[in-house]
């Protein structure tokens, strides 16, 4: 095969330094796993015999592209009840993944510019490059808070998007209300198109979720089933935002992945009036008890929402402390991947409670190792 044949484009997108980490977890035996960003329960039954019964009655052939008439109606009713957007309009997509391809290549022409926060999660990066954009980071350290000077400094012309996640992947950062609405007004006031995603909407454990759609009704939100329902395999995920450029990712699904996965949209529908609160409670408690147990040893910010810690390595770069940790049988994610910065490591807390007591006497056991030298 000539190199020759493979797009410039792909030689700006490096492979997932994550998918690496859970390449070497199989080689391990018996590894701590605090890597793995899906939740650890598994989908509630009544979901997945829903998922049966729709396969059973033959619900197997494509459904149409903008989703099933029953589960669009059932979200745009809540979506309405919640923002109240005459022009707010809801299809279903193929996963968050698939939402966010859709609505990137939808906005992005080659050369503009997409601001995203500094660290953020790894496919943001790569879906503006594909689109033919160019990343401008905003810089959140120490704390992962949003400097709205920062994001009016990295504004130009050629800004066409602002793409916002809250609660974060990898801090577990939740956004203040004052710093949603302040980049709500910034992106209304500039003509900027905010993208919202909001994956771990669930997930937010000190105080409510807010969306920055609340005070800028131009946003375009991306959600979906995985993370709060373990549906991560099934695919299937939802979009909402102003009809003209719903309409217009609704056109390129149709061309891409044709429709979300027929049968899961049924599912679905079971899976949007399950408690899935009884989680959430489980993942606030693994919160708190990392947290207590690592602070001591380590600097820690954000950890409001989702079920990420990013801890500051307590010597040498991130990748080094997350190198030691593997030849200690511990798996964790080191911040380059997030991030041109190294200094920092994601912990996933989606795990059973005693491999989270066995990683975090890992993890003061290497912070303590190298502490007098």
């Amino acid at each position: 095969m000539s190199e020759n044949w493979i797009a410039d484009r792909m030689h700006k997108i490096d492979a997932s330094g994550i998918r690496k980490v859970f390449d070497l977890a199989a080689k391990l035996k018996d590894p701590i796993n605090l890597s793995i960003g899906q939740p650890h329960f598994d989908t509630p039954e009544p979901i997945k015999q829903a998922l049966h019964k729709a396969v059973e009655e033959g619900k197997n052939a494509y459904s149409q592209t903008q989703g099933i008439g029953p589960l669009v109606s059932k979200i745009q009713a809540a979506v309405n009840a919640e923002y109240q957007h005459p022009d707010r309009q809801v299809f279903i997509t193929s996963g968050t993944s698939g939402a966010l391809t859709l609505v990137l290549s939808a906005l992005v022409n080659p050369g503009d510019e997409v601001i995203i926060f500094d660290p953020w999660f790894v496919m943001y990066k790569h879906l503006v490059t594909l689109a033919g954009g160019r990343v401008v980071e905003v810089n959140t350290y120490p704390d992962f808070k949003i400097d709205l000077d920062k994001v009016k400094a990295a504004i130009t012309p050629r800004t066409k998007v602002i793409l916002f996640n809250s609660p974060a992947n990898p801090t577990g950062t939740v956004a203040t209300a004052a710093e949603v609405e302040g980049l709500a007004k910034l992106a209304a006031e500039r003509d900027i198109a905010l993208v919202s995603d909001e994956i771990y909407r669930a997930f937010c454990y000190d105080a409510p979720f807010v969306s920055p759609a609340k005070w800028n009704p131009q946003t375009i939100v991306i959600d979906g089933f995985s993370k709060s329902h373990s549906m991560t395999g099934w695919r299937i995920g939802w979009a909402h935002g102003p009809e003209h450029v719903i309409q217009q990712m609704i056109k390129l699904q149709q061309f891409t992945f044709v429709c979300a996965p027929h049968p899961v949209q049924h599912a679905a529908l079971v899976a949007w009036d399950t408690d899935v609160s009884g989680f959430v409670k489980d993942y606030k408690q693994k919160r708190d008890f990392m947290v207590e147990e690592l602070k001591h040893d380590f600097e820690i910010h954000g950890a409001q929402g989702a079920f990420y810690l990013f801890p500051r390595a307590p010597w040498g770069t991130g990748s080094e402390f997350a190198t030691e940790g593997i030849q200690n049988n511990l798996l964790i994610i080191p911040g380059r991947v997030f991030s041109p910065h190294d200094t920092h490591f994601r912990i996933s807390y989606a795990s059973e409670s005693r491999n989270l007591e066995r990683g975090c006497e890992s993890l003061k056991k290497l912070a303590r190792s190298r502490k007098n030298n």
